[in-house]
């Protein structure tokens, strides 16, 4: 179930970190992180791009209080959500990586699907 990983921080520190890697997956398109912490950002990037296709004042409105860049919001309603216009979802893709050097966390690359 999404949400339920506490990651190891408490729930500011969570939400800003999930923020901040969902701008940056929406910015850019992909992002390398690890495996429990793609997953929650798979289930909140899909939520955003639901948004996106909504297209609404209050959709856009949502989506500006989680996404941190008001440019990535632009990007997010003008060209992510009408890409994704006929799909019902499964918007991102996960790749597992293997083990990081140093502490063995398990790697995995998140990217939208095109």
């Amino acid at each position: 179930m999404p949400g339920t990983r506490k990651l190891g921080r408490t729930t500011d520190h969570r939400m800003s970190m999930l923020r901040g890697l969902v701008t940056f997956l929406l910015e850019n398109g992909r992002l390398e992180t690890t495996l429990h912490r793609a997953k929650e950002v798979k289930a909140m990037t899909d939520k955003m791009i639901t948004l996106g296709k909504q297209n609404t004042l209050a959709s856009r409105r949502q989506a500006l209080a989680f996404i941190t860049k008001e440019a990535v919001v632009v990007k997010l309603f003008d060209e992510i959500a009408p890409a994704y216009a006929e799909r019902n979802g499964g918007y991102t893709r996960i790749y597992q990586t293997g083990p990081r050097r140093g502490d063995a966390a398990e790697m995995a690359i998140i990217e939208l699907v095109k």
